[in-house]
């Protein structure tokens, strides 16, 4: 898992419990979408990002909930940010996963799609990666899962769960749930 959830390299985790099922997962991507919907009337100007790795998945699966409720297919891409970020001494260089942003994106909104917030870094770098692409009508941020721990004033615009954790902690967002993973060996 990478260190935006919580994780360091070499250190293990065991699961601690599930905060919602793959059931809750479904319902609060439908939710997202709803609120997308009504926040930007409609989706006709919209282009949904992934962010690699975690909010590719995510994105996807709302673009498809949002296709049935306004019954118009939303642009879709992915962005890989690791070239963007400010903390590569605390978090190596992996392999580059894929940017495709298949649109351009000037005048359109963006929606940012992650599926952890934790400090905020992430997002930062996808702010400026998507700049990249031209200057949108404006850029919003839906995530799976707010943490809290943010390093960087970023809010995002759609959450599907608030979930304070503490630091050693990490949370794992997948099709069949969110899991938190406790650090072996840490008594927090």
């Amino acid at each position: 898992m990478p260190p935006e959830n919580g994780s360091s390299s070499g250190h293990s985790y065991s699961m601690a419990s599930v905060v919602m099922t793959g059931a809750d997962v479904k319902r609060v991507l439908s939710r997202i979408a709803h609120e997308v919907v009504e926040h930007n009337r409609g989706c006709t100007e919209l282009v949904v990002v992934g962010l690699q790795t975690g909010g590719v998945w995510i994105a996807e699966e709302l673009c498809n909930a949002l296709l049935e409720i306004a019954t118009f297919p939303c642009a879709l891409g992915s962005l890989d940010v690791s070239l963007y970020r400010d903390d590569h001494a605390l978090r190596p260089l992996i392999k580059s996963s894929s940017t495709d942003v298949p649109v351009s994106v000037k005048g359109e909104t963006v929606l940012l799609v992650d599926d952890v917030l934790f400090t905020g870094r992430t997002v930062r770098a996808a702010l400026e990666a998507i700049l990249g692409f031209g200057r949108p009508k404006a850029i919003q941020l839906a995530v799976m899962v707010d943490r809290g721990h943010r390093e960087l004033p970023i809010r995002p615009d759609y959450v599907g769960k608030n979930l304070p954790t503490s630091r050693s902690e990490m949370v794992e967002v997948t099709r069949q749930g969110v899991r938190i993973l406790k650090e072996v060996g840490n008594a927090s």
